[in-house]
């Protein structure tokens, strides 16, 4: 089965430098399971990508007067802690994106069977996302777990967690409310620990961020552990959590 989302293709005479991509489309197999949820569930919790800002109350059935924050997972892998997140807070919104189908097709499955009306799914890549779908400041948090560490040395420039996109991530977070309220927040985890101090490093240099702990943060109760995480653990590997505020 070919993407359900394509990117638009440039206007002609126009030439769009080519960006560095922080993944790889990988030929993963997709599971009789994911390729019946894709189709049964596909168009109602599937959002084609657009270039135009979504309307986030229509997008997710909310009464505009009572809007609901809204969370942005980038790369969800095969959606198993985006379920269990959304199930704990119904009151949230959340947008999946994820570029490999068996995992759009694995997080519909999810959807389906246990009724999370309040999570939507964007196959395509989150740097677009955010700049086209989203509007600035609108978001209450992001969330980038086990991203891809490439790990050598010439990879490195292909990490998602650099200066540029992190600063561009921040504006999107909504800032502090006038009462107190805190901004939004970046919630990264890898397993990593040279490219947890490489997060540290860019998210500590951010000025629209502040960190909300000492160094790495304790894993928020909210973030299930993996069973590849619980299995590093237990072989005594690490796992680095970094949660920043917008201020």
């Amino acid at each position: 089965m070919p993407p359900l989302n394509t990117p638009s293709a440039a206007p002609p005479g126009v030439a769009y430098p080519k960006a560095i991509k922080s993944y790889v489309t990988r030929a993963g197999r997709t599971t009789t399971g994911q390729a019946k949820a894709l189709l049964e569930w596909g168009p109602l919790y599937l959002l084609p990508f657009q270039s135009t800002p979504l309307d986030l109350d229509a997008t997710f059935q909310r009464d505009p007067g009572h809007p609901a924050p809204t969370i942005l997972e980038i790369g969800f892998g095969m959606g198993d802690a985006t379920a269990h997140i959304a199930a704990l807070m119904p009151n949230k919104n959340f947008i999946g994106c994820e570029v490999h189908e068996p995992g759009v097709g694995a997080l519909l499955k999810h959807i389906g069977e246990r009724g999370l009306t309040n999570l939507r799914i964007v196959q395509h890549d989150a740097v677009e996302v955010l700049g086209q779908m989203l509007r600035p400041g609108s978001l209450a948090g992001v969330h980038i777990f086990f991203p891809d560490p490439w790990h050598k040395k010439r990879h490195h420039k292909r990490r998602l967690i650099q200066p540029d996109f992190v600063r561009k991530l921040a504006s999107y977070l909504r800032p502090p409310g006038t009462q107190g309220e805190p901004g939004g927040y970046l919630h990264c985890a890898t397993d990593w620990q040279p490219y947890a101090e490489q997060m540290l490093a860019v998210l500590s240099a951010e000025p629209a961020l502040r960190n909300t702990a000492t160094g790495y943060a304790p894993r928020p109760a909210y973030r299930p552990e993996t069973k590849f995480e619980r299995r590093g653990l237990r072989l005594g590997h690490g796992v680095w959590d970094l949660v920043f505020e917008r201020v």
